[in-house]
């Protein structure tokens, strides 16, 4: 028999959040994961507010909603509120009931912005990390490095001299017309208005310069997690300045390799890796010189298996890029980019995190 289609507003709801999210989807063991990890950082989020006052979002559900907006690639914080108001899913990952009210969009951005100050997206990819670390899933002697691009949410119209005169009123004050023939720029002498922290970069011979950051990732190479993250800005020995900080943060447990491309093979970044008891698994770039990789390295098996493994690296560059929506970023100054880019590669290990506990 067929039914009706009778539509009614029901008053009452006797289903739960809970018991509407299957037992076998995806974002529950990540909730777990993170219900751990702020139960840690409890005392943390703790210093960062006040004694007095109304209450403000609590840092663990805006957290869990920055997740989301991670996860699902949504592109601001007006469309991230917008589906907290309906999606039940959201509702029950970010702790929110069927009748609490959402946020509004300004006051979740000036909530996020508290946690700055904290550095709290370091202090959570560390938790992440000690998650994978438990689970016996990282590696401690094999390690792969590398750098990429991320394009600052800046034009390049604003990309002007540093002490350059007063110009006349544009044309159009919202999309003025600017003629770059002829004029040379660089960093030396230019400075974006919008973003002064970016850069102007290129990927390689050929491309187009572009206002950018450089992203950069320590990976171990057991199961491709990413053990340290740094942001820095894009200039010409930023991805080997920063394979050196990250390295050296990591605990003396011996010699370990370290697998990378070509743009590390230099004398100095290969002497100074050896100097910190690190195997340089680079590969040799013979092009236009000769490589600072000589037989003692490449004769060895492991060469080869590194060369293979640091592949992997750029599995986490295409996730954050595409999945997590840095592909040009939506954040200015370089305190913000950082955090965002850290916070996203911690939802990257997450994902990892689950797919290998159920593999």
């Amino acid at each position: 028999m067929r039914g009706a289609d009778e539509q009614h507003s029901h008053l009452f709801s006797y289903v739960s959040p809970e018991e509407r999210v299957p037992a076998s989807h995806p974002l529950r063991p990540i909730r777990e994961i993170t219900d751990r990890i702020f139960a840690r950082l409890s005392p943390t989020f703790e210093a960062l507010y006040s004694k007095m006052g109304r209450p403000s979002i609590p840092p663990e559900q805006l957290l869990r909603a920055l997740l989301l907006q991670v996860l699902y690639t949504i592109r601001s914080e007006r469309l991230l509120m917008e589906q907290l108001d309906y999606n039940l899913l959201f509702r029950w990952f970010v702790g929110l009931n069927m009748d609490d009210p959402v946020w509004d969009p300004s006051v979740f951005s000036k909530n996020r912005d508290r946690l700055l100050a904290g550095d709290i997206a370091r202090g959570f990819f560390q938790a992440v990390r000690a998650e994978a670390e438990a689970q016996h899933l990282t590696s401690d002697e094999h390690f792969t490095v590398d750098g990429t691009l991320l394009e600052a949410w800046a034009s390049l119209k604003s990309f002007k001299k540093v002490d350059a005169d007063d110009a006349p009123p544009p044309d159009d004050p919202g999309n003025p017309t600017v003629n770059f023939h002829g004029e040379r720029r660089s960093n030396a002498t230019h400075a974006s208005t919008t973003d002064p922290d970016a850069r102007l970069a290129r990927k390689g011979a050929g491309k187009e310069a572009k206002l950018s950051y450089t992203g950069h990732i320590l990976m171990e190479n057991r199961n491709g997690l990413a053990v340290d993250v740094a942001l820095f800005p894009a200039t010409g020995t930023a991805e080997r300045d920063a394979a050196l900080e990250m390295l050296s943060d990591l605990p003396d447990n011996g010699r370990i390799t370290v697998g990378a491309d070509k743009n590390y093979d230099t004398q100095g970044f290969v002497a100074l890796l050896r100097e910190l008891n690190v195997t340089p698994h680079v590969a040799q770039n013979t092009a236009h010189r000769r490589s600072a990789i000589d037989a003692r390295t490449t004769q060895h098996p492991g060469y080869a298996v590194s060369q293979q493994k640091r592949k992997r690296i750029e599995e986490i560059f295409g996730w954050v890029k595409t999945v997590g929506g840095l592909r040009k970023l939506r954040h200015r100054g370089h305190e913000r980019v950082e955090w965002v880019f850290t916070f996203a590669v911690a939802a990257y290990n997450l994902v990892r995190i689950r797919k290998l506990a159920t593999a």
